[in-house]
């Protein structure tokens, strides 16, 4: 099965929809009844090439939205999927659009095939998750992001490739710039869509979509699915089969979740400790300064820290998850930059030094762990001033955590977390320390001690205002992204 069957016209959808519990889209069966789940991938039909190389990754039974998704997919169907983080959505749609597209070839700068994603770490990761079907059957690939060399983007175009995987924001500039033409595009794939609409992506996305064929198929996926993507649905897909791969999309069974409850003034020698542990473990922070305190503070205590932010280029971001996938790097201290489209093996434990700001973020940042059916477990600081809101954002996202008190040095830390006491060695090139070896100046910042760079002494009440502040700025404008 190459080519599918082709989509009709194009119409807008007209099925029924309503929004639940937190504006949260319901999906509804569609007009034209979907196919039903396949058992195995051998049911498919899939081009020979693509067969092999899955066998060759070790790719041999389909994850539930695959097994949903994939039949309609392949027929031409439009699908409207919900999973969560490490679901499987990336070969749920990239196996129908490559199969589907094998076998043609697109003339320079006009693509047959396009991946929308929020960020630029999720666009390499969706890139090098196809690579090698998008290779056995010779299908040229191009991935268009800020943050990169334009020139070797277009150069990449030029060429002729058949599937574009593009961040909104660089792609709109190369159609401003006719440096890429669209309406040869006939399937079109929108991962994490309620992030491009949370990041303010919604123009860029809509006159991307309004210049693809318009008899074309249109696939959207993402972990929640909420108001602002009913826009979207209603003008974009056509009579969508619609699956959601479990009712809460992101509190999944192999995940533990843990709230522990802290005294401000014991927070940072807590997530000291934990981060000192012996296995990897990603830790998420509101801010981009107290990301790279945080982490001259882990280095100057012996522990192998690096920073991942939209401070960094992206030379340094590609650097910095290579090293932490390998293991050279053992904590990786993160905004919400990391909270999606980073696909880290084998990391069992995420920590929200700074709790986010919203449930969705919770459920992203989560989503690092416990991907494709591997066990995995998250935990949040809670100072005594955060309780409150932490509750509520529990409660929008479906999740009963275990709550424990805790302390620095305690077991119950040593036993939910692996924490453990740091070497206290600074590794090179780490921040100063005083002479009980901890860091000094700004670098306590993070923590509401010290000074920060331009603003002198401030009191604790005054700097846990400030960072509340900043954490409310960062959930309107999305920073770290």
């Amino acid at each position: 099965m190459k080519g599918g069957a082709k989509a009709g016209p194009r119409t807008p959808a007209k099925a029924a929809r309503t929004l639940g519990p937190q504006g949260e889209f319901t999906m509804h069966a569609p007009k034209e009844p979907a196919l039903a789940p396949v058992k195995s991938f051998a049911e498919l039909d899939l081009p020979l090439e693509l067969v092999e190389t899955m066998a060759s990754l070790a790719v041999t039974e389909p994850f539930p939205i695959q097994a949903a998704t994939l039949p309609n997919a392949l027929a031409g169907r439009d699908v409207l999927g919900r999973g969560r983080t490490g679901s499987g959505k990336t070969l749920a749609f990239g196996l129908a659009l490559l199969a589907r597209t094998a076998g043609q070839q697109a003339d320079p700068k006009r693509p047959l095939a396009l991946v929308l994603v929020p960020t630029r770490e999720l666009a390499q990761q969706v890139t090098e998750a196809l690579e090698p079907y998008a290779a056995a059957l010779k299908l040229r690939m191009a991935t268009v992001v800020g943050g990169l060399s334009i020139g070797r983007q277009v150069s990449s175009l030029r060429t002729g490739a058949e599937v574009v995987v593009a961040t909104p924001g660089r792609l709109s500039d190369l159609v401003g710039r006719r440096d890429v033409h669209l309406e040869r595009v006939k399937i079109t794939v929108l991962d994490e869509a309620d992030q491009m609409c949370d990041m303010g992506f919604m123009p860029q996305v809509t006159e991307i979509l309004d210049q693809v064929h318009h008899a074309g198929q249109r696939m959207l996926f993402s972990a929640t699915l909420d108001r602002n993507v009913d826009q979207l649905v209603r003008k974009y897909l056509k009579d969508p089969v619609s699956h959601s791969v479990d009712p809460q999309a992101g509190a999944v069974s192999t995940m533990d979740h843990h709230v522990l409850h802290i005294h401000a003034a014991d927070k940072v020698s807590a997530a000291t400790e934990i981060a000192a542990r012996d296995n990897r473990v990603l830790m998420f922070l509101d801010t981009k300064h107290g990301v790279d305190q945080f982490v001259k503070h882990l280095r100057a205590m012996g522990v192998r820290a690096e920073g991942l932010h939209s401070g960094k280029s992206q030379p340094q971001r590609t650097r910095t998850l290579a090293q932490f996938k390998s293991g050279a790097v053992t904590v990786l201290v993160a905004t919400n930059v990391a909270a999606r489209g980073i696909h880290i093996d084998d990391l069992d434990l995420v920590v929200n030094v700074d709790p986010p700001a919203d449930h969705k973020d919770y459920l992203h940042r989560g989503g690092r762990t416990a991907r494709a059916g591997e066990s995995g477990r998250v935990v949040t600081l809670v100072t005594p001033n955060q309780r409150r809101d932490m509750v509520r954002l529990l409660s929008d996202a479906r999740i009963r955590p275990t709550i424990t008190q805790v302390r620095s040095g305690e077991a119950a830390l040593t036993r939910i977390t692996g924490a453990k006491a740091p070497s206290g060695v600074p590794l090179a090139g780490s921040a100063p320390t005083d002479a009980k070896g901890k860091p000094s100046g700004s670098d306590l910042a993070f923590r509401g001690i010290g000074t920060r760079p331009g603003r002198g002494k401030e009191s604790r009440k005054t700097i846990e205002a400030r960072q509340q502040a900043e954490a409310r700025r960062a959930a309107r404008v999305r920073r770290g992204v």
